[in-house]
């Protein structure tokens, strides 16, 4: 039986659609094993009754927080042009709705964003301060950004302090792109000081990132690049760290080691603090350890059109769309107009266009699945009319 047959039948009188067997929270439930956004975005758009679902069951965040878990940290959304809305009880019912497809797009719209390959370039844009320095300028963090170990024919590298203890730790924290970024790796690369002698290599022990932002001085910029301020700086200075990955043993070796996060970050604010942890090499000519890094670099991508804000005490995180202007867009069909929980009407021409959507998007494997899904979870087998001789309800047929 083709597909636009079963869907056709499906809505003969007396007849109720799979949607329409299922209550909201069965079929929320059913629509959550989408793990592709723009799938779940499709099928918002195939009907009412699904964009309905969709939206009220909360689909978008609740993929968002399973792709990245520091979504959570939000308590609210909002547009460019809309005043922010909360999870609360909204005093009316229209208004309600159009918070909660205002919550829609704009977890839609991060949904998308989540899922993008990384760019070809650092995420970082500037460096801001290093816990210690040996030499300044002359081994700044600074030349941290630049993946030459050497630079107009002398060596570009930071270099902290010397230490008596092998268990001393420095850190080197950078400002990114944008104050949100998905984060996939951070690659470090220890400096070699080829004009010592035996070419001894100052490395870490192990390295662990910190991923935030400042609380009490976001407009203050790199303290290195403007000389406003010492580039020596407390490592935790009023940050709220959002992300802290595990720590990641470090060879002693000069090449570009890559550590990969255990899965995709969201980093919530503009700021990487390297945290480096230990020494391995102590320099011959005063007994002292050392730790030197010749280059950082993020893997991700910086996100242009989304951003957050955060607001009172305690504090309350909001997720902002910053508008599509300039990037791509998930291809929303803008069902909510005509799709208010009242209004649940539906023909047998309606589920043809269904099933030729269905054919143009590819989807037909996704409502096969979540029919399965249905039969064997939520829907009782109660008609038998309907099941084959195994007892197996037949919602999608060859």
């Amino acid at each position: 039986m083709e597909i636009a047959e079963v869907f056709s039948s499906a809505m003969e009188e007396d007849s109720p659609s799979l949607i329409d067997r299922l209550d909201l929270g069965a079929a929320g439930q059913i629509f959550k094993y989408l793990d592709d956004p723009m799938d779940l975005a499709r099928l918002a758009a195939v009907s009412r009754s699904c964009h309905r679902i969709v939206v009220e069951s909360r689909c978008f965040k609740d993929l968002c927080i399973r792709i990245c878990p520091e979504v959570s940290w939000f308590n609210s959304v909002m547009e460019e042009d809309k005043m922010s809305i909360s999870g609360g009880p909204s005093s009316s019912k229209d208004l309600a709705w159009a918070n909660l497809n205002m919550e829609y797009r704009v977890y839609g719209k991060l949904a998308h964003e989540l899922i993008r390959s990384h760019v070809g370039k650092s995420c970082i844009l500037e460096p801001i301060c290093a816990s210690s320095t040996d030499n300044d300028p002359d081994e700044s963090i600074i030349y941290t950004l630049d993946p030459r170990d050497r630079e107009g024919g002398r060596p570009s590298y930071w270099s902290s302090k010397g230490d008596s203890s092998r268990d001393a730790s420095e850190t080197l924290t950078y400002r990114l792109l944008k104050d949100l970024s998905v984060v996939h790796e951070v690659k470090l690369r220890p400096f070699q000081a080829y004009f010592q002698r035996g070419t001894p290599i100052y490395s870490a022990k192990a390295v662990r990132f910190r991923f935030g932002y400042s609380s009490s001085s976001p407009g203050i910029k790199s303290s290195v690049l403007d000389g406003s301020m010492s580039s020596d700086r407390s490592p935790c200075e009023d940050y709220v760290w959002t992300y802290i990955s595990p720590e990641y043993p470090v060879l002693q070796e000069d090449k570009l080691q890559s550590f990969k996060l255990p899965r995709p970050v969201l980093s919530i604010g503009d700021i990487l603090q390297v945290d480096l942890l230990g020494r391995v090499q102590q320099q011959e000519m005063d007994g002292l350890y050392y730790i030197c890094v010749c280059h950082v670099y993020v893997v991700g991508r910086p996100l242009s059109s989304i951003s957050f804000n955060v607001q009172g005490q305690p504090s309350r995180y909001i997720l902002k769309y910053l508008g599509h202007e300039g990037h791509p867009e998930i291809p929303f069909e803008d069902t909510s107009r005509a799709a208010s929980p009242e209004d649940e009407t539906g023909t047998t021409s309606d589920w043809y266009s269904i099933a030729e959507r269905i054919r143009q998007i590819r989807a037909r494997r996704v409502l096969e699945m979540l029919g399965n899904i249905a039969v064997a979870n939520f829907i009782p087998h109660d008609n038998q009319e309907d099941s084959d001789e195994d007892g197996n309800i037949n919602l999608f047929l060859e």
